[in-house]
C-alpha cells in the first residue's frame, strides 16, 4: 500500500467506493496535498474522508478545519434564508429600507434580491478596509454605504467578489431584532442548531493548530498553468486594474494563514470549517431545511431557476456566463457542477466547493488547502463529484430493479 493510501482515512457508505478510489488519486496523480470530502446524502452520512498534510510538519486529522475563501458565501446566504424564514426580511425589499444610509450614489431602489444575485454592481470601493478594522462594523458600513455601482443595477450581473459579504453583513445587523453581526447570526441561529464547526469569525477557543495552511499559488507556476483557467475568466486574473481584481483587493492586510484574518468576520471570503459541518449544512438545506426551521416559501425561493437581468450577457467581472441565486452560485454553461439546473453552492479560491441538490437530497463539500489553476472545474473536486453522482445512479437503478 503507498504512503498517500495510508494516510487517507475515514468512512465511505458501500456503494460509494468509487468516490474513496478518486479522492486517493487525488493524491496520487492530481498534486492534492491536503483535503477533505463529505457527502451526505437523503439525510444520511455517505462518505465522510480526509488525507494529506494540514500543514508542512502534521496530517489532516479528522476535526481539521479550513479557509475556504468565497465558498464562505454560500454560508452568508444560508444566514438569508435563515431571516427570510423568520419573517424578518423580504428577498424584493429595498436595502434602504431597512438600512436608509445605503442610499448614497442612487442605490435606494436596488433590491435585495438584486444584491444577492451580483446585479447591483456594487463591486469596488475606493476605500481600502483594514483587516484590523472588519469588526468594527459602524466603520465598514460608513465606508461601504459610500460604494458606486459599475452598471444599472438590474441591467447585468457581476460577481462582487469581495464587497458583497460586508453589504450582506450590514443588513443582517440591521434587520436582526438582537442586532447580531453576520457571523454572530450564523453561529446562534445555524451553527449552534446544527453542532456544525463551521465559523464566520474564529472565536479564541479554537487553537491555530486545527486550521489547516493553505499553500498559494507561486506566481510564475500561475502564469506557467494559466491556460487551465478558462479563457474569459484568464483576463480578469491578469490586469490588475480589472473589476474583479480590484474588488478581491478591498481588504488590506488579508493573510489566508494568519489569525488576524481568521478571527475577523468577512463573509465574503474568511469562513473556517470541517468538510463534515459544510456538507451537513447544504444537507439540511437540500432536505426540507426542518433542523432549522426553515419554510416552504424560503426553499421554493432557493430552488427557483437562477435570477435574470435585463441585458443578458457575460458576467461583467469574471467575464463566464455565470448564473446566480439569492447569494449562490447556479450551474452554468461552463461550470455545470450538478444536474440539477436549480441546485445552489459557492466555490472557494483554492478549489473547495459546496452545494445543494433537492432533487436528489444532496449535501456536499470538498475541501482543500493547496490553491489550483483552474478557477473552475478543478480536478480535484470534479472528480469527486462526478464519481458521486455516478453512484447515487447506480445505487437508484439497483433499487429499481
Amino acid at each position: 500500500m503507498s504512503k498517500n493510501k495510508e494516510i487517507v482515512v475515514g468512512y465511505v457508505k458501500k456503494g460509494f467506493e468509487p468516490v474513496k478510489q478518486e479522492f486517493l488519486r487525488n493524491f496520487e496523480s492530481r498534486d492534492e496535498v491536503g483535503a477533505a470530502c463529505s457527502i451526505y446524502y437523503k439525510g444520511e452520512k455517505v462518505v465522510d474522508l480526509w488525507g494529506g498534510s494540514k500543514d508542512k510538519d502534521s496530517p489532516w486529522q479528522e476535526d481539521t478545519m479550513a479557509l475556504i475563501f468565497s465558498a464562505s458565501k454560500g454560508l452568508a446566504s444560508m444566514v438569508f434564508a435563515k431571516l427570510h424564514s423568520m419573517s424578518l426580511l423580504d428577498y424584493d425589499e429595498k436595502i434602504s429600507t431597512y438600512w436608509p444610509e445605503f442610499s448614497a450614489f442612487n442605490k435606494q431602489d436596488i433590491t435585495i434580491r438584486q444584491l444577492l444575485s451580483h446585479q447591483a454592481g456594487l463591486v469596488i470601493s475606493t476605500e481600502k478596509l483594514p483587516i484590523d478594522k472588519l469588526n468594527d462594523f459602524d466603520f465598514v458600513q460608513q465606508v461601504i454605504s459610500q460604494i458606486k455601482p459599475s452598471w444599472k443595477p438590474g441591467d447585468y450581473h457581476g460577481y462582487q467578489a469581495g464587497t458583497i459579504g460586508f453589504f450582506m453583513g450590514e443588513i443582517v445587523r440591521r434587520v436582526d431584532v438582537k442586532h447580531r453581526s453576520l457571523g454572530q447570526f450564523f453561529k446562534e441561529e445555524i451553527a449552534n442548531p446544527l453542532q456544525l464547526e463551521s465559523y464566520i469569525g474564529l472565536p479564541d477557543t479554537i487553537n491555530d493548530t486545527r486550521v489547516a495552511q493553505t499553500i498559494m499559488i507561486h506566481p510564475l507556476k500561475a502564469v506557467i498553468n494559466l491556460h487551465k483557467m478558462p479563457k474569459p475568466m484568464r483576463k480578469a486574473l491578469v490586469n490588475p486594474f480589472s473589476l474583479f481584481m480590484k474588488s478581491t483587493s478591498i481588504v488590506k492586510g488579508y493573510n489566508p494563514n494568519k489569525r488576524e484574518t481568521w478571527k475577523v468576520e468577512q463573509p465574503s471570503g474568511n469562513a473556517i470549517t470541517t468538510a463534515r459541518s459544510l456538507a451537513y449544512a447544504y444537507s439540511v438545506f437540500a432536505n426540507n431545511g426542518k433542523e432549522l426551521n426553515l419554510s416552504k416559501s424560503t426553499l421554493k425561493h432557493l430552488n427557483l431557476p437562477p435570477e435574470q437581468v435585463k441585458k443578458p450577457t457575460k458576467d461583467q467581472v469574471i467575464f463566464l456566463d455565470t448564473r446566480y441565486g439569492l447569494g449562490f452560485m447556479k450551474p452554468d454553461p461552463t461550470f455545470t457542477f450538478s444536474p440539477n439546473p436549480n441546485a445552489f453552492g459557492f466555490l472557494g479560491a483554492t478549489g473547495s466547493f459546496a452545494f445543494a441538490d433537492e432533487n436528489e437530497q444532496i449535501g456536499y463539500a470538498y475541501l482543500t488547502r493547496k490553491m489550483g489553476y483552474y478557477g473552475i472545474n478543478d480536478p480535484r473536486e470534479a472528480s469527486i463529484r462526478l464519481q458521486m453522482y455516478q453512484c447515487i445512479e447506480r445505487l437508484k437503478n439497483s433499487e429499481s430493479k
